[in-house]
């Protein structure tokens, strides 16, 4: 579905970004994988070249405008084009209202939000030059719902998810789509907010095992497809959609 395609993911080093890396890279893709952590976004590409992908891999801090700009050009200048952005980098901290700390919000809204809006805003030339593009930001179905005790992470994820539509809206008639990911509970180390929220390991398998309709997580592989799918022309008039995909919990 993807065949030739160039595609740029960051957070890649594991968890739904790798899968998602690797999921775009079988269906053809050459995916350009980073991470905050060069070293796990090396590995991510190891997995991808020994199914018989490609791709290529380097250490990328979202926070820093400039190293965004210049992943984009460097991209650029080696293939020519970015056909699909999955902007995935983001961060969980937990906490009511008097429990996170203005810093602790900045921290949030800087990955969460302006992050995806910096390295989209350095995509927009390139895409509306080659015709159009799909990108993809990782919002979570707390971007379209309330999560109790959790302040800084369903603000920011409802910030991603309205900036989403917002781009899709001013770009559609370019040709460039604009999805938000939003995944429900998945078994990475990115629930740690959330254990800690919710009191600890047991507690959080209580509650998906319980608040969760199909009763159980979502496994990385399932939100991957979600991501083929927004990634591909099989979704060439999906523009603006919030793309829950969370066993049923939001319901």
């Amino acid at each position: 579905m993807l065949k030739d395609r160039i595609a740029l993911v960051t957070a890649a080093g594991s968890g739904i970004g790798r899968a998602g890396a690797i999921a775009m890279a079988r269906e053809g893709a050459c995916v350009i994988v980073t991470d905050l952590d060069g070293a796990q976004a090396q590995e991510t590409l190891a997995l991808i070249e020994a199914a018989g992908g490609r791709g290529a891999a380097f250490k990328l801090d979202v926070t820093d405008d400039a190293a965004c700009g210049r992943a984009v050009t460097q991209i650029l200048e080696a293939h020519g084009r970015i056909d699909v952005l999955h902007s995935h980098a983001g961060v969980q901290i937990p906490g009511r209202l008097e429990d996170v700390t203005p810093d602790q919000m900045d921290s949030a809204w800087a990955l969460n939000v302006r992050a995806h809006f910096v390295l989209v805003q350095a995509l927009i030339s390139p895409m509306r030059s080659q015709g159009g593009g799909s990108v993809i930001v990782t919002a979570s179905n707390s971007g379209c719902q309330y999560d109790r005790g959790m302040i800084s992470y369903t603000t920011t994820k409802h910030a991603a998810v309205a900036m989403v539509k917002q781009m899709a809206v001013d770009y559609a008639h370019e040709n460039i789509r604009f999805n938000a990911l939003c995944p429900g509970f998945v078994d990475t180390r990115f629930n740690a907010g959330f254990e800690t929220q919710m009191g600890g390991r047991a507690a959080l398998e209580s509650y998906v095992a319980g608040s969760i309709p199909m009763g159980r997580w979502a496994s990385v592989e399932e939100i991957a497809e979600g991501i083929v799918y927004l990634a591909s022309d099989r979704s060439s008039f999906v523009t603006g959609l919030a793309l829950v995909i969370d066993g049923g919990e939001i319901l």
